[in-house]
């Protein structure tokens, strides 16, 4: 009788060792899953409502081709800085375009000679803007389509950037305040 009465206590402990360890695997998976959702979330390239604002899929060919379709629209696009100017409270950034790939990260485009490798313009208020954007290699950007063009480019009002710098020190993000500004015409700029 003791033998089976030792037989039924170590079910019963093999039993209670199954159970205890399968809720260790779930509460595992559950820590996990959180722990990913949680930092996918924070550490999203572009907000959530910028992406949502956005014209889909939107390309700088898109844009210089149907100008008319996309005035007064929000654009996600990427680019690197490789001219700046000053006139009067405004920063003109121009900008040569870097494709954004489906985590909204700038690249290279493939063909560098392509109209996907042109260039166009940001316009943002200087005050506003923080200084160490200077540093930023790349930059990933909202933006409303102005219906301004310069040198026959087109130009966005910035709403939202997340900068990409050489080392992660230097990454930044800036976000406009007032999504409804829009920038004066500087007499050098044609209005289409």
């Amino acid at each position: 009788m003791s033998g089976t009465t030792l037989r039924t206590q170590l079910s019963q402990r093999h039993h209670v060792k199954i159970s205890y360890i399968s809720l260790q695997q779930w509460s595992a998976c559950l820590t996990i899953a959180i722990t990913m959702t949680v930092s996918l979330w924070g550490c999203a390239n572009v907000p959530r409502q910028y992406v949502r604002m956005a014209e889909p899929d939107t390309t700088l060919t898109a844009l210089t081709v149907h100008r008319e379709m996309y005035r007064g629209k929000v654009v996600l696009l990427g680019g690197t800085i490789i001219e700046e100017e000053e006139n009067g409270q405004d920063l003109w950034l121009h900008v040569i375009n870097r494709p954004l790939d489906q985590d909204y990260i700038p690249h290279r485009p493939a063909d560098t000679t392509g109209p996907e490798a042109g260039s166009y313009w940001v316009v943002v208020t200087k005050q506003q803007f923080p200084r160490q954007y200077r540093q930023w290699a790349r930059m990933t950007m909202v933006g409303r389509v102005t219906g301004m063009q310069r040198y026959e480019e087109p130009v966005l009002s910035l709403l939202y950037v997340r900068g990409w710098g050489v080392s992660s020190a230097h990454h930044g993000v800036w976000e406009n305040f007032d999504p409804n500004y829009i920038p004066s015409t500087p007499g050098s700029v044609k209005r289409n």
